[in-house]
């Protein structure tokens, strides 16, 4: 099912994270704090993603998008795919 404006804003944060990201990785060598925001980025766009997917599951299966939820970060970097 396609994405319906409700998740238009996790879209946006997404898109803002990936060009950060990506200006992170143009810079080349990173130092400390550099590497740790790229790291947390990372998993900021694990978790954005798993509610992306949460909410079209839900809307598939006809219940309420509501039911979907930041999962923390320690249970989406878990998952093997």
């Amino acid at each position: 099912m396609p994405s319906t404006g409700t998740d238009n804003p996790i879209l946006s944060h997404i898109q803002e994270l990936v060009a950060e990201e990506h200006a992170l990785f143009d810079q080349g060598g990173l130092d400390e704090s550099q590497t740790r925001r790229l790291h947390s980025i990372q998993v900021e766009l694990d978790q954005c993603w798993d509610l992306l997917r949460q909410r079209r599951a839900a809307r598939e299966t006809g219940h309420p998008e509501s039911e979907a939820h930041l999962r923390p970060a320690d249970v989406v970097e878990r998952y093997t795919g």
